[in-house]
């Protein structure tokens, strides 16, 4: 599985405009690491019920609350839960090249979370083949908008990401290893729009330097 070298340089706040120096360092470490790691994910496909309180998953036995669900799913009769990580073996790579070079191990962390995404990307794949004439919309995690973080252990026991990938929760909620996603993704029976890209439903939003520059991402 390949990453997007694109989507790394904007990880380094570089994007479009990136020097070519910057993009061979890049493409060196990038494929590094595509050599020595690569992503696993689960998922698991619940029908959804629509309750006062929020949308509930029957079988996940999990309520998605707020707003931000309220409306990327709401043409949803199904939702998928997704956990994708790229493994500890990363962390332990990261660190040892932060004990070498800082520089490099910068664009590493960039190239993982790279990754990780390449393997959400590939789950989602992985999903819509195995639902044909089904839509899925864009995938939203915890932590998004007004969707509760806390919704990462719940979304980790009901896909025992624990035992099948070495996924778990930490105490301040934060997954490890560092390189991992929990995602809900909506599956509807029509063409869904893009509706959550951009910074008002990013987690980062309020500590983005690319904002603080008046830019952003492209997401």
């Amino acid at each position: 599985m390949l990453l997007d070298r694109e989507e790394a340089l904007r990880c380094l706040g570089a994007g479009a405009g990136a020097t070519e120096e910057l993009c061979l360092a890049v493409e060196a470490v990038a494929r590094s690491l595509e050599a020595a790691v690569q992503p696993a994910f689960v998922y698991r496909v619940f029908d959804l019920e629509r309750r006062q309180e929020g949308l509930f998953l029957r079988g996940a036995e999990m309520l998605l609350p707020g707003e931000l669900a309220e409306t990327v799913l709401k043409d949803c009769t199904r939702a998928a839960l997704l956990a994708c990580t790229v493994g500890s073996r990363f962390d332990a790579l990261l660190l040892a090249e932060q004990a070498r070079d800082m520089s490099r191990a910068v664009m590493l962390d960039a190239c993982g979370s790279a990754l990780v995404e390449a393997g959400c990307d590939e789950a989602e794949r992985q999903l819509a083949a195995r639902l044909p004439g089904s839509f899925l919309t864009d995938r939203f995690s915890p932590g998004y908008g007004d969707l509760p973080l806390e919704l990462q252990r719940d979304i980790c026991a009901v896909l025992d990401a624990r035992r099948r990938l070495g996924l778990h929760v930490t105490d301040s909620l934060l997954l490890n290893p560092v390189k991992s996603v929990t995602a809900v993704i909506g599956i509807a029976e029509r063409p869904q729009p893009a509706r959550i890209r951009g910074c008002a439903h990013c987690p980062l939003r309020e500590r983005c330097t690319l904002r603080k520059g008046g830019n952003h991402c492209g997401l």
